[in-house]
Order: C-alpha cells, then structure tokens, then sequence
C-alpha cells in the first residue's frame, strides 16, 4: 500500500522540487533527494546500496551525492560500511517514542521563539505551508503533505533564529516523518494537518505561549501514534 502511495504521487513530488531545488547547491539537492526517498521507503529501510545505484537515482555527480551520503550518515539516517555499501537506517516502532522524547522540548523552542521574530516573509511560507497541508487532505496527497511539513519545518527555524536548535531539530523531525510515513499515514493525514495549521495559526499571531502550547499538542498527538505502533 505505502509503495503504491508513493508510485502514484510521484508526478506531484517532482511538481514541489523544481525552481527552489534548483537555486539549491548540487550537495544540498541531493541531500533533498536522498532524504526525500528515505522518509517515503523508496529506499526500504534496512536495504543496502551502492553507491552506484544512489548515484544513478539521485542523477547528480559522485561528489555531492558523497556529502549528502556522510550528511544523512551523521543524522543516523544512513550507514556507510566500507567495501559492503550503504545501509538504510531500519525502523523499530519503539524508537519513534525516542526520537519524540528528543524533539520534545526543541520543538517548543522553536515555536515560542518564531513567533517572538516571525517576520513577514516567513510569515508568507507559513501560510503557504498550511494552504498545502489542507489542499494534501483533500487530495489524500501524502507526499505533498511531507512536502508541505518539511517547508513548515524549515520555516519555523528560520523563524525561531537559534541555529543551535535547528541544527538538533532537522535530523529528528526527518526521522519522525518517515515513522509517520510508515505507520499512520494511510488515516493521520487529516488530524496531523489540522495540528500543523493550528501551530501556524499561533506562530504568525505572535502568540509565543500559545504556539508552545500547540507544538506540545503537536507532539502529543505523534507520542499517541508511536505508542500504538509500538504496542505488541
């Protein structure tokens, strides 16, 4: 069912990476990519590659897809094994409820302090982030959901101004969207939605105590989906 999901929005995907991703650096497109087929299974997790063959599905040169590969490496998403390939990180259900253990407090950050500097260009990405979200549901669109939840997630750490945050949040809110992807994505479409826009309501008002507020409920409701996957 998930690989179907993903051969036929794969039109739509392409749609979302054209004039941005190509203002992007070769590394950082395809860093884009790579994490992009992760977090949707195209590169099942626990399989191997070689370089090679992520060359060949990337479609950029040797030297940018090698740093995108040490780049997901460090944010555990990849493993490099000398002379055997490259191993996509598997999943285990229970370590959804760890990786929100750790995005907890980071996100609350984030929140409350993009809507302290929200400014109003950001403010203009927010609610494009949230016109997608809400066009996703009605299409049933799961990857421009994705799509529409890592601009949203970009946004909110430009946003909040604390490269530190970011720099710890990035790799766990990509981790979470492929647990997602993996295991709710077929009936959390609407609900995750309508947490995000809530969120995005609260950060562009300037409402620091409310959008903490939100992003706690935000990770609430993805602990209440980690719990069940995990559940024997």
């Amino acid at each position: 069912m998930i690989s179907q999901q993903v051969s036929n929005q794969k039109t739509v995907m392409n749609q979302h990476t054209t004039s941005f991703e190509d203002t992007l650096p070769a590394a950082a497109r395809a860093y884009r990519i790579l994490e992009q087929l992760i977090v949707t299974l195209e590169l099942a997790p626990g399989s191997v590659w070689t370089e090679g063959l992520l060359l060949q599905r990337v479609g950029l040169g040797r030297t940018p897809v090698r740093e995108a590969i040490q780049h997901l490496a460090w944010d555990g998403l990849l493993e490099v094994r000398p002379r055997a390939g490259v191993l996509v990180a598997p999943l285990h259900p229970g370590d959804w409820l760890r990786v929100l253990d750790a995005r907890r407090g980071l996100e609350m950050v984030l929140a409350r302090s993009a809507a302290r500097y929200v400014t109003r260009e950001i403010a203009n990405l927010f609610h494009d982030a949230a016109l997608a979200m809400q066009k996703a549901v009605i299409s049933g669109n799961v990857v421009q959901f994705l799509e529409a939840d890592k601009a949203f997630d970009s946004g909110l750490s430009l946003a909040a101004d604390n490269a530190f945050a970011a720099r710890l949040a990035g790799p766990l809110q990509t981790h979470s969207r492929r647990f997602w992807f993996r295991y709710q994505s077929e009936d959390g479409l609407a609900e995750a939605a309508e947490h995000h826009v809530a969120l995005i309501g609260a950060v562009i008002e300037g409402d620091a105590v409310g959008a903490e507020a939100k992003a706690a409920e935000l990770i609430d409701l993805l602990y209440d989906y980690a719990r069940r996957a995990a559940a024997p």
